[in-house]
């Protein structure tokens, strides 16, 4: 093997979010200030006591929104459908647009060489799964009866209902409808999903044992039980405002994160492989990190976290603070984890001659779960190509606990260089360091 250090770029990326299904129009929504939060249509309104979510509305799991696609794949792709849960359509749809985008395929790349890496959330039924057979297991009053649920309900699911929800899922479909053979991962750690998989991958290729690798993550936080659960725990952005200005990270009056739903993918190869090809390269990665932190109570200690994997990807890049042209923060919008994630990335970058501009695309796509750090990445990588960042919406009124030079503005330079990084509740954080491919 070359003794010369291998370099990972960026070569496709592709999205499906609130802000729309093309890298272009998510930097359009992006830089002009749109937001992608509007009114809560996938559940009943009186159901739960939420009125707005960003929702992906224009996507629609439909076989043309999957990209260019060769004749046999189509027909796969197509009778695979059936077998996918919203969060899993969307991630493969974003991966197959990652991978059109970078013009690559099993023809031009070396299948054993190419590998997967998927980030995902956890991946719940839903409840009309179950409807026909609850319906089968009622007496005659209406009551449901347990004991018939194995001989008369069960009968009325479909045999292939579990395939829907199993997180490993999309790697498996991309896997075997692009012939991938390579290394294939899956990871399910919530929001700190998408760094983790581009660390993963990232290490993956440094080490030779793949020349290029996909790499997605796929998430909502709006499935009927999961927003639920978010309800019973999560500070949520409630009342019946503009729901564009639901989301306010950072800002002294922010009421709490916003739930969507989302996924993006991009494609990594070796430099040399990609310039071989004539790929066109839109970054280049230069670290990775990930950690947890948590009390001896085993209560979540999301800043210290954040400080050790932002001060980790440093290390990762061979970085110095100076040398980080913009953060891409979580930005929840949560009282509590926007003061813990400002402490972290203050005490990390405290010594900078000028303080570290901070973006956070949540501001205008909400909480997208495992997806959010994945369109995040894309957004910044965009914003190298321009040469600028895009504002932080509802940001008006700064917060003296989140000491963070929040960019409101599309005049400030993107610098060069990025740390994308997202973190969980449960105190596991995640991150990766990019520059624009020089």
């Amino acid at each position: 093997m070359s003794s010369t250090p291998r370099r990972v770029v960026v070569t496709g990326m592709g999205v499906i979010s609130p802000l729309g299904n093309t890298k272009e129009d998510l930097w359009e929504a992006l830089s002009t200030g749109s937001s992608g939060v509007g009114p809560l249509t996938v559940v009943p309104h009186e159901a739960v006591p939420l009125r707005f979510a960003a929702e992906a509305g224009q996507f629609h799991g439909k076989i043309d929104q999957f990209g260019p696609l060769a004749k046999d794949q189509k027909k796969a792709l197509r009778k695979g459908l059936k077998v996918m849960c919203r969060e899993r359509l969307m991630g493969v749809a974003a991966a197959q647009l990652a991978l059109s985008d970078a013009g690559l395929d099993s023809s031009k790349t070396d299948p054993t060489r190419t590998g997967i890496t998927f980030g995902a959330d956890y991946m719940l039924t839903v409840p009309d799964e179950f409807v026909e057979g609850v319906l089968q297991s009622l007496d005659d009053e209406g009551r449901f009866e347990f004991s018939r649920w194995a001989t008369e309900g069960m009968p009325q699911m479909s045999p292939l209902w579990l395939l829907k929800y199993l997180p490993n899922m999309p790697a498996s479909h991309l896997a075997i409808y692009n012939d991938f053979r390579g290394p294939n991962n899956s990871l399910t750690l919530r929001e700190a999903s998408a760094n983790a998989a581009l660390g993963e991958a990232y290490q993956t290729i440094l080490r030779g044992s793949a020349n290029a690798m996909l790499v997605g993550a796929t998430g909502t936080r709006i499935h009927p039980m999961k927003m639920i659960h978010a309800i019973q725990q999560e500070e949520l952005a409630t009342g019946d405002g503009d729901p564009a200005a639901a989301s306010r990270p950072f800002d002294l009056n922010r009421t709490g994160m916003v739930l969507g739903e989302g996924a993006g993918a991009v494609v990594l190869e070796e430099l040399e492989t990609a310039k071989a090809r004539g790929a066109e390269i839109y970054g280049e990665l230069l670290g990775s990190a990930s950690g947890s932190a948590v009390g001896r109570h085993m209560v979540a200690q999301r800043n210290q976290a954040m400080a050790n994997v932002l001060r980790a990807v440093l290390r990762s890049a061979a970085a110095e603070p100076d040398d980080v042209g913009h953060v891409h923060a979580h930005g929840l919008s949560t009282r509590t984890c926007d003061i813990e994630e400002a402490a972290a990335i203050h005490e990390v970058f405290a010594d900078r001659t000028e303080p570290v501009p901070v973006v956070a695309a949540k501001s205008a796509m909400g909480n997208l779960g495992a997806g959010s750090g994945m369109v995040e990445l894309i957004a910044s990588l965009t914003a190298l190509q321009h040469d600028r960042l895009f504002p932080v919406l509802n940001y008006e009124t700064p917060d003296p606990e989140c000491p963070v030079a929040v960019v409101t503005d599309d005049e400030t330079s993107a610098g060069g260089s990025f740390i994308n990084i997202n973190v969980t509740p449960q105190g596991q954080a995640a991150a990766v360091m990019a520059r624009d491919f020089v």
